[in-house]
């Protein structure tokens, strides 16, 4: 049975290390304006002619830019000297390049809608 959240309030994601998002719910029209940042386009058009640009580079060009639409705020990041950070497009980039940010970003976040996705078409 699917279940459905009628909420479209944000709500926070702990990603561990002591970091949490405010994401808003992840919906078709974010992944329609995720697919057209120029970053993907760009990334997919290059996939199309290098073949060594593999899926894991596409999912994180993909999660960094569902993510720069979908983060509102953010605990738990700070600079060099432990102070907190404000929030911007190029932190969110810095933070998904940790790969155990990363990780639970795509596991508690973007999974969710692959596998209901995935379980669709089958």
């Amino acid at each position: 049975m699917l279940r459905l959240n009628l909420s479209n309030e944000p709500r926070w994601l702990d990603l561990g290390h002591g970091v949490r998002l405010l994401v808003e719910p992840l919906t078709t029209a974010i992944m329609l304006a995720a697919r057209s940042d120029p970053t993907i386009t760009a990334a997919t058009e290059d996939a199309a002619i290098d073949a060594a640009h593999s899926n894991d580079d596409l999912a994180r060009i993909v999660a960094k830019a569902v993510a720069r639409i979908v983060v509102k705020d953010w605990d738990g990041v700070g600079d060099e000297d432990g102070e907190p950070l404000t929030l911007t497009p190029e932190g969110i980039d810095a933070l998904l390049e940790l790969w155990p940010i990363f990780e639970a970003f795509q596991t508690k976040y973007i999974a969710g809608a692959l596998i209901l996705d995935a379980e669709k078409n089958a």
